[in-house]
């Protein structure tokens, strides 16, 4: 379900913040802006993509179709796509100097593995340009399309387009860009963006005035990656010069550049690293943000969570960070409000240093904070619990009402449609309780002023998340008890069935492994407060798949059975398959590497403390490859 024009407006306006928008809402908002910059018609600008909607898609959905694969072309070019001379892939991202070092040791693992000489590798630092990617052969120009197959726009050439510095055609893989300095200068005024007038030079319809202007005064031009200005230097030198090797790359071409591309030169050892879908393990692209701005405070607003928990948000002047405009961000908690003089007429620090949402790094000029002493939604009286402003009125406080039968749906994950504004406009007519929903006919629904297609979606959606099968810890984790997230709900049910949970004791609970007393007795507690909304529900029959008992004397009989592995990095399918699937062999899935710990299985991206522990405690290192060798 393409997400709705209005609410994609606010989240380009800022007046939706990211961590507020579902997962299926920031996916389909990820493809409309990827969809739209394709086009040349950008809705955000790059340093927003690059440092705040796609770290938050990648951070929630890392198994993603748009983060596995070349992206989709725009609409705007043809349908029949021609064989690229060579694959053009797009550059992995690092955000710091140690995401790039932690690069640096993928290559000096892959030089050991065919023995080549550490000592002669050679880094290649070049701008990464921020235009159109195209090949040009010498006869054809070609877009990247889906790196495989791109589209023939040899047009751009026939319009008189030149080659950068002069160079003959036929130089291979490069972008087509506009001078920046020319286009601030002359083209402004007529485009929000220098994508935007890119684009205009490559579509069919005839170039207007401007766009010919600017190949007569080449000042649009394609630009072949080998014709760049570029640093060379060995991987030593590349992080003892870091800083001045990034500076000067940035600085060296009069055109738009969003970081810097380092890429080894030694064909052997790149045939080696070779790639994946989407990216060449011998280059990777340093961005950089560190954009800050003393901002003016509004007003403190707060917000109640489902869990009667009150965020404070701060209402900003809106002020221009990062290419887009900031009016909001979360303070996090009323302690900090209190601490750090938070409110009405204060000045801070604002910063998105590639962060998914504004961040408040300090208060420069502290006021008088305005902490509220009353729920917002409720109206009753507030209660402190170590930092944080608490509304302890959990089954009648309307935000924590609809926050809970939002989240169930969320958590749910195997339905659509009874997002926020589905549930506000539910319990605008007296629906309190998810059982509820569960018991409305369509007649029911087109009285409260649903449509009749959309009252028949919902009970087909509705009908959808029973039948369609979930894990058994996913459906009690929906109903969103403290301290029951998905992983504590899967420890939970391994020892235990979903049935005789409420028949648990403190001490029981206390005695598995993960929960602490504290966890014990807000678990507790917690199931005690849901019990009569968890029997109305199981009455439906949802289809539940039962998690193994740890204790239930299953034969296992492959060869990993019961030893203790954990999975880090990026696999090339879904992580949570490929725990899905050891899990039913009989392998103990754990999270962190310990004494204990029989098997470390790493794909890409993998966190260097792991591979440390893992050698701290002699445990043995599996790539994905080898893994799925072993378990046939």
């Amino acid at each position: 379900m393409a997400l709705a024009p209005a609410i994609r407006d606010k989240i380009v306006r800022q007046e939706i913040l990211v961590d507020e928008l579902s997962d299926q809402q920031l996916a389909d908002f990820c493809i409309a802006l990827n969809t739209a910059y394709r086009d040349g018609n950008p809705m955000v600008s790059d340093k927003d993509y690059d440092f705040v909607y796609l770290p938050a898609l990648k951070k929630r959905l890392p198994a993603h179709p748009l983060l596995q694969a070349i992206e989709p072309e725009g609409t705007g070019f043809s349908t029949d796509k021609v064989l690229l001379p060579e694959i053009m892939l797009s550059i992995d991202k690092a955000y710091s100097q140690e995401e790039v070092d932690k690069w640096l040791e993928r290559i000096k693992k892959s030089a050991i593995e065919i023995d080549f000489d550490i000592r002669t590798i050679q880094i290649k630092a070049t701008p990464k340009l921020d235009g159109f990617a195209g090949y040009d052969d010498g006869i054809r120009l070609y877009t990247r399309g889906d790196g495989k197959k791109g589209s023939d726009i040899s047009r751009v050439f026939d319009r008189g387009l030149q080659v950068y510095k002069g160079a003959d055609r036929g130089q291979g893989a490069g972008e087509i860009v506009v001078q920046k300095s020319y286009f601030e200068q002359y083209l402004s005024a007529d485009f929000e963006y220098p994508r935007n007038f890119q684009a205009s030079l490559i579509k069919e319809k005839a170039l207007d005035e401007k766009a010919e202007q600017a190949i007569k005064n080449k000042a649009a031009l394609f630009v072949p990656f080998n014709q760049l200005p570029h640093w060379l230097g060995n991987m030593d030198d590349l992080k003892t010069q870091f800083d001045m090797v990034v500076q000067d790359a940035l600085s060296e071409v009069d055109f738009d550049v969003d970081g810097v591309v380092f890429e080894i030169t030694n064909d052997d050892l790149k045939t080696h690293m070779g790639a994946n879908r989407k990216f060449h393990r011998w280059q990777i692209a340093f961005k950089e943000n560190k954009d800050k701005a003393q901002v003016k405070v509004l007003s403190v607003t707060p917000q109640v969570g489902r869990t009667g928990k009150i965020t404070p948000v701060a209402e900003l002047e809106p002020t221009l960070l990062s290419g887009a405009t900031i009016n909001r961000a979360s303070a996090h908690h009323y302690g900090l409000v209190k601490e750090q003089g938070l409110g009405t007429d204060s000045v801070i620090e604002l910063t998105r240093s590639g962060l998914v949402i504004p961040k408040i790094n300090k208060v420069l000029k502290p006021t008088e904070p305005n902490i509220p002493t009353v729920c917002p939604s409720c109206d009753k009286t507030l209660q402190w619990e170590s930092d944080f402003l608490i509304c302890v009125n959990h089954s009648e406080c309307p935000a924590q009402v609809i926050g809970k039968m939002e989240y169930f749906f969320k958590i749910l994950g195997n339905n659509d449609g009874f997002g926020a504004a589905t549930i506000k406009k539910l319990y605008k007519n007296d629906v309190r309780k998810i059982s509820e929903i569960y018991t409305l006919a369509h007649s029911d629904l087109t009285k409260m002023g649903f449509g009749n297609k959309t009252s028949e979606n919902l009970i087909a959606e509705r009908h959808k998340s029973i039948t369609e099968q979930i894990e058994d810890w996913r459906f009690l984790a929906a109903f969103g008890i403290t301290r029951l997230g998905m992983g504590n709900c899967e420890n939970l049910l391994r020892s235990c069935l979903l049935s005789d949970i409420f028949a648990l004791s403190l001490e029981k609970i206390a005695n598995i492994e993960g929960f602490a007393e504290l966890t014990a007795q807000a678990v507790v507690t917690g199931l005690q407060d849901v019990k009569n909304e968890f029997s109305l529900l199981s009455q439906h029959g949802f289809n539940l798949e039962t998690t193994p008992l740890q204790n239930e004397g299953v034969e296992f009989t492959h060869m990993l059975a019961g030893k203790k592995i954990v999975f880090t990095g990026k696999m090339s399918g879904s992580r949570s398959e490929m725990k899905k699937n050891a899990k039913s062999i009989g392998i103990q899935v754990v999270v962190s590497v310990s004494a204990k710990t029989d098997y470390l299985v790493i794909g890409e991206n993998v966190g260097q403390k792991k591979i440390e522990a893992a050698e701290k405690f002699d445990v043995e290192v599996l790539t994905e490859e080898n893994y799925l060798t072993m378990i046939g």
